[in-house]
């Protein structure tokens, strides 16, 4: 018996299977958003009273250019889902 198949066998049999999101779950999503572009979209949404999801945390940025990775790191070990930059 080849034993290199076996151990792929054991290997693949202690992979989980995907777990099912309740029905109520909704993710929470951070944006990372430019002062002069993005962000002052989502501005002027607010200003019409448009309506966006609860869930979605809008962080505003003087550039999205000089985002440092670890922001985006952190944000996911922080518990954060999703995460959308916008420039």
């Amino acid at each position: 018996m080849n034993t290199s198949l076996a151990a792929e066998d054991q290997d693949t049999a202690s992979i989980e299977k995907p777990k099912k999101t309740p029905p109520d779950w909704e993710p929470n999503i951070l944006a990372f958003a430019c002062t002069y572009c993005a962000f002052a979209a989502a501005d002027l949404a607010g200003v019409m009273r448009l309506p966006y999801a609860h869930n979605v945390k809008v962080i505003r940025l003087p550039c999205t250019g000089k985002l440092d990775h670890i922001y985006v790191l952190r944000a996911f070990e922080r518990g954060i889902d999703g995460l959308f930059v916008a420039g």
